[in-house]
Formats: structure tokens, sequence, C-alpha cells
């Protein structure tokens, strides 16, 4: 399924990530946001569609139909559209969302807190800088939301951030996120979406050892699905589950 599409890829394979890899995601991501933004948000469909399975997973409410508190972590919310805007549409969901571009935060705080204090203020929490150096109290989030965020992390700290977010979840809490397909050490990109604005970097286990990573990080593995989408790639997505004891 062809979600968007953008310029072909020029993809340098990479075994050494870059010292300061996470300083030039940063950079890009703040100078490409609204490109970027303009470019993915109107094809938001595979998102919503998996956000979808988790939140019929979840207890969800209306205004007039209280009921228990869910705490969500979304790791890249970038704008915060449609993703987290949608977790704040139910009134028992509080939402701690981090990115690691200041401009994309500037924007999601800009969108989803206008104005006077509305119905998302106090539900939401902006976070910003290293994934990996995110800190919180074991079993704190009864969801993980990572869509398009981990994969930017080196393959270890991709199996170090899962450890973290078990620790973070719920007993019975669940993770969802997608990964590359592929098998990949380490690729980047000079120019994404922009000329000399857009340098990026992806890396993965792919499919089977992914799967394997999410088990091994003590996660049930619930849904397992490859999509072909964004710039002619696949990803796999991944609903899975933390035991209840």
């Amino acid at each position: 399924m062809a979600e968007q599409t953008a310029p072909p890829l020029d993809l340098k394979p990479l075994y050494d990530p870059p010292a300061d890899l996470k300083s030039r995601l940063k950079a890009s991501y703040d100078a490409i946001a609204p490109r970027y933004n303009e470019w993915t948000i109107p094809h938001s469909t595979t998102r919503l569609r998996y956000l979808d399975q988790l939140l019929g997973r979840l207890p969800t409410t209306t205004s007039s139909s209280p009921s228990t508190p869910v705490s969500v972590l979304e790791l890249g919310c970038g704008y915060g559209v449609p993703v987290t805007q949608k977790l704040l549409s139910y009134p028992n969901f509080s939402v701690t969302a981090y990115d690691l571009s200041s401009a994309q935060l500037a924007l999601a705080r800009a969108s989803l807190l206008p104005g006077p204090p509305g119905p998302a203020h106090g539900r939401l929490t902006l976070l910003e800088g290293d994934m990996l150096a995110l800190d919180f109290t074991p079993a704190t989030f009864d969801a993980v939301v990572g869509m398009y965020s981990i994969i930017h992390l080196p393959r270890a700290e991709q199996v170090e951030m899962l450890r973290k977010i078990v620790a973070w979840l719920k007993p019975g809490g669940w993770v969802l996120a997608n990964f590359a397909a592929e098998e990949l050490a380490g690729r980047e990109m000079q120019n994404w979406l922009e000329e000399e604005k857009g340098w990026m970097f992806w890396s993965g286990w792919g499919s089977e050892g992914t799967v394997e990573k999410v088990r091994e990080a003590g996660l049930e593995v619930v849904v397992q699905e490859t999509v072909e989408d964004a710039v002619n790639a696949k990803f796999l997505w991944i609903l899975a589950r933390k035991s209840d004891s």
C-alpha cells in the first residue's frame, strides 16, 4: 500500500553512525519542519489505521462517559497532527509527547495548546531532547507510540530503547511502533525533502530481527505487518503487549 511519495532516495550505506548523529538530525528536522509537515500530514492513513488498532485495546471514552485514566508516551510527535491530536480527543487520556526538534515542538504547542486554556491543557506534556536520555518512573504509561522515530536510532540504541519502553509500561501496557523492514546497519541521505537541509539517518534489524528484539525485550507481538510506505520504503508495523505480571 503506497501511502505517500517523495523524490528518489540517494542513500549511502553506513556502518559507524556519526558521533554527532543526534545534533545533525535535530538540525535537519528543525530546518525542514514546515516542508516535512506539508508533505506527510495529508498522507496519514497508515498512521491512523494502526493508531485505531491500539485505541481499540485501550479504555477510550467521551466527555459524557467517564472512564479509567490512560497515560500515553509518544516518541517523535512532530507537529502533533494527527496522532497527538487524536489521542487528546479522548478526555481520559494524558499524553507525554517527545520530539528531537524544537521547531516541531513549537508548532505542536501552537497547534495543540492554542490561546486560553482548553481541553488539552493539563493533559499534554511536551518534551525535547535525545530519546534515549528520557527517564520515567517504571510502570508509568499504559501505552507507548513511536511512529517513524525509533528508526532514526542506531541499531544498538533501538534495542536499548525497547528495554526502556518495557520498563516504563504498566503491566498489560501496549507498544505501537514501526521499524525498517529491511536490515540496515545504517543509511544516510544528504538532502532529504530539501536541498542542503535534510540530512537523514535510518537503521534497522529487518522484519525478522526486529520481531526477535521486541520479544527479547519482554513483549508479546500481537500485530506484525509490513507495509510499503513513504519514499517507496517498507516498514514493519508492530503492536505488542507487556505481560500482566
